[in-house]
């Protein structure tokens, strides 16, 4: 059973409207779209997308009985903007972006997102992508599986995490989960209840799936195509996402500036949207309890007022 994060939080803060169109830009099992579709009652359109193929086809399952008033289509949501053209559609009431990798993709050994289950070390959320992080850790250079490492990992001992698969890759034999979990192992101590291998398996996923780069473009494609009073909701699960979320935001909120010879000027960029939200917001005890993914979660939620 797949358990949505922050399902009923997410669509208060999309404020669904009968009769409107949004747009679930990482629809995984359909748990966030159900939920949204349920709101809006029978009156409205929601647009499922999602990178990955075998969420596309659970996600088709769970929600059948609102077929007529879902569309779902394989893409990324870097490419909202014209995914959305193709169907006719130039602006949209809201837009859900749920980030990272979805539990049932840990779930499946054969796709290599965890450490936790053996399994060929996949990781590619769109399965026609040519490189696999395995790809990546036989290929890439010490160097750059340095900067990989601690650029999207933010793991300090990117160094000796990097020269340890670079020892390990002169051996023979094939990159799965747990050989590249044991190399990382090796060099680094476990210290509380955090394996070793978390930071490197998040880096090593986000450079795959060129996550930070389609994170960026798909909020600024969402914010464009925004309605008036449009909402985007996005949940984020690490410092590196919510980061990039808070700034992107904080661009298109803008500010107002004292000048030198007097009076104010509104600094930043058009679409202009408020932050309804003074913090993000995170899951309640009682969620985390029964979904420990939701431990890490936070929502954040603008507005177009232009």
């Amino acid at each position: 059973m797949h358990n949505p994060v922050m399902a009923k939080e997410a669509v208060e803060m999309l404020a669904p409207r009968k009769g409107g169109v949004y747009v679930d830009g990482t629809v995984g099992a359909g748990g966030h779209a159900k939920a949204l579709l349920e709101r809006l009652g029978g009156e409205g359109m929601v647009i499922c997308i999602d990178r990955d193929h075998n969420a596309l086809s659970c996600a088709q399952s769970v929600l059948e009985p609102w077929r007529g008033l879902c569309r779902l289509v394989q893409g990324n949501f870097a490419d909202l903007k014209s995914l959305l053209e193709t169907l006719g559609i130039k602006e949209v009431n809201g837009i859900l972006l749920d980030l990272g990798m979805s539990s049932m993709q840990v779930d499946q050994a054969e796709r290599g997102f965890s450490f936790m289950k053996e399994g060929p070390l996949d990781m590619r959320m769109d399965q026609s992508r040519k490189t696999s992080a395995a790809d990546l850790v036989e290929k890439a250079s010490e160097a750059e599986l340095v900067r990989i490492i601690r650029q999207y990992g933010e793991e300090p001992e990117s160094r000796r995490i990097a020269r340890a698969i670079a020892f390990e890759r002169k051996k023979e034999g094939v990159w799965t989960t747990g050989r590249l979990a044991r190399t990382v192992e090796s060099v680094i101590r476990r210290r509380g209840k955090i394996h070793p291998a978390t930071r490197t398996f998040q880096a090593l996923r986000m450079a795959v799936n060129d996550e930070l780069t389609a994170l960026e473009k798909g909020l600024e494609d969402g914010i464009a195509i925004l309605a008036a009073s449009g909402r985007m909701v996005v949940i984020s699960y690490h410092s590196l996402e919510d980061r990039q979320v808070k700034q992107s935001f904080k661009k298109h909120i803008g500010q107002w500036a004292s000048q030198p010879e007097g009076g104010s000027r509104w600094e930043g960029i058009k679409p202009v949207v408020r932050a309804l939200l003074k913090k993000p917001r995170a899951a309640s005890a009682e969620e985390i309890m029964l979904n420990p993914r939701a431990r890490s979660a936070k929502l954040r939620c603008i507005e177009r007022t232009d």
